[in-house]
């Protein structure tokens, strides 16, 4: 009677070695090779991907930190008012961050006009129709923020330090500082106003008129 055949035999099987020390070692040198491969490739794409993304990523960064908004209508106001187009994006930009609010006081809109001082800028400017919730649309109140600023600059000379504390502190009080700085012989600088709040303002534009300028320019068309 012949020997029953074994179960590898029944599958039709041939016997296999285990593999080698030295073919393990082996083995696992070239997957840690491939892996190594893929990782090499995964970042080479992850840094190819970066290299194309800069440009968005700097000026989304920009548009955080410098915002800019309307520059059509920025320069478009600047011609017709005879006004350096980065003068009103810093006023904006020191007024409201080009953000369309409304402060404790009232002030409205991308250049925080007061209902007061837009009831007078319509009354000088011809806005006979007029009404307050136009503040809210930008078209109208950078208009009327840029026809007060010409306003004050043709009030003070041209001065653009006095039209600046005029607009945030008011003609008043710019009025009596004047007064009061050449009655003890003082010269008028953005270091002697008195208001802090109004101080830091004037300093704020005129540092930003800087920045639209270096950062905007053709954007305001400079």
């Amino acid at each position: 009677m012949s020997a029953r055949p074994t179960a590898h035999q029944l599958r039709g099987g041939t016997s296999r070695r285990r593999p080698t020390a030295r073919q393990s070692t082996a083995r696992r040198r070239s997957l840690r090779r491939r892996r190594f491969a893929i990782v090499l490739v995964a970042l080479a794409a992850a840094v190819a991907g970066a290299v194309m993304l800069a440009p968005q990523l700097h000026q989304a960064a920009e548009e955080i930190t410098l915002p800019l908004r309307h520059e059509d209508i920025i320069r478009q106001q600047a011609q017709d008012k005879n006004l350096p187009p980065d003068l009103i994006a810093a006023v904006i930009y020191a007024e409201s961050r080009f953000r369309d609010q409304t402060s404790p006081a009232g002030a409205k809109g991308l250049m925080q006009i007061t209902p007061e001082t837009a009831q007078y800028i319509a009354q000088k400017s011809g806005g006979t129709a007029f009404e307050l919730r136009d503040l809210g649309t930008p078209q109208i109140n950078i208009a009327y923020g840029s026809w007060y600023l010409r306003y004050l600059l043709d009030r003070y000379g041209e001065n653009e330090l006095l039209a600046l504390a005029a607009y945030n502190g008011g003609e008043g009080n710019v009025d009596r500082w004047l007064g009061e700085h050449g009655a003890e012989g003082k010269v008028f600088s953005a270091e002697t106003i008195p208001f802090p709040e109004t101080r830091h303002y004037v300093q704020k534009v005129q540092e930003m008129r800087g920045e639209y300028r270096a950062t905007y320019g053709t954007e305001l068309g400079l």
